[in-house]
């Protein structure tokens, strides 16, 4: 099941063609997007996604439509879903028509959840790490570079998780070139050790996450502390749980690191979880 809306709020058939063939999103992948989680017809966090939207749409120069148009949208969307179950919300916005009249190209698509993000949900997932090639200043020493904008040039991001297929494991964990942890392709990283939540700083030129800001907040009302701070491998073996997380995956638990497997942490994946859900 699909559910296309344009940002006038209408609906429109999702198998027929609307983008052009000269979009820029589609040329050059000059663009930006968000997605977002619905859980029984309610979006989380869609007040932090569009602000981290216009974040990437101020960091790319791209002029985004006004926020009231992507709540119709979003909206439109939500109004026909079922009202019960789940539902990735995407947001696209590219800069438009090459050589055009600058006006961009948005919508707001809404997408089943597959089987296998709700099984690695449920099972958890073995990781590998793989350098991104950056090293921790380049994200203010390069800022055309785009670090930590959320751009539809997922091309690496793609290529880096068909490497971890090809090497047997599900997902892939980032690490800058001096050997400092940063992300995985579609997810933050968050450790556990004691009562402490750990994540890499947006410094490092990774993507601000909405889903990690939701556990942290949930973890701290149940007296823990969380900290945004470097992270390295060996923190990682060292940990009582490590996570991948995002919109969709939700929380994720990371069973196998490079072949090796990690402390069991099923029963505080759960706990987290609960943390993570008692927000909304």
């Amino acid at each position: 099941m699909r559910v296309l809306a344009m940002l006038d709020g209408t609906l429109t058939d999702p198998d027929a063609p609307h983008i052009r063939v000269d979009d820029l999103g589609l040329m050059r992948g000059d663009g930006i997007f968000e997605t977002i989680l619905a859980v029984d017809g309610r979006p989380r966090e869609l007040g932090a996604h569009l602000d981290r939207l216009a974040r990437s749409a101020a960091m790319t120069d791209i002029p985004l439509p006004d926020r009231a148009a992507w709540e119709r949208a979003v909206q439109a969307v939500l109004d026909n879903w079922p009202a019960d179950g789940e539902m990735a919300l995407k947001l696209v916005c590219t800069r438009g028509v090459d050589g055009g009249d600058g006006t961009p190209t948005g919508f707001a698509l809404g997408m089943e959840i597959g089987e296998r993000v709700r099984a690695q949900r449920r099972d958890g997932i073995s990781v590998v790490t793989l350098e991104r090639g950056i090293d921790p200043g380049l994200a203010d020493r390069a800022p055309w570079l785009l670090l930590g904008a959320k751009t539809i040039s997922y091309a690496i991001n793609m290529a880096a998780q068909r490497e971890a297929e090809r090497r047997g494991a599900d997902d892939v964990v980032f690490t800058a070139s001096d050997g400092s942890l940063l992300e995985g392709p579609t997810s933050t990283l968050v450790v556990a050790s004691g009562r402490t939540l750990r994540t890499p700083p947006a410094q490092l030129g990774i993507l601000p996450g909405t889903t990690q800001a939701a556990l942290f907040r949930g973890a701290e009302r149940a007296g823990w502390a969380t900290k945004v701070e470097p992270l390295r491998v060996p923190d990682l073996r060292a940990a009582d749980g490590v996570f991948l997380v995002s919109s969709v995956r939700r929380i994720t638990r990371v069973h196998t690191l490079d072949g090796e497997r990690l402390t069991d942490s099923a029963d505080l994946h759960a706990e987290l979880v609960g943390y993570y859900e008692s927000e909304y």
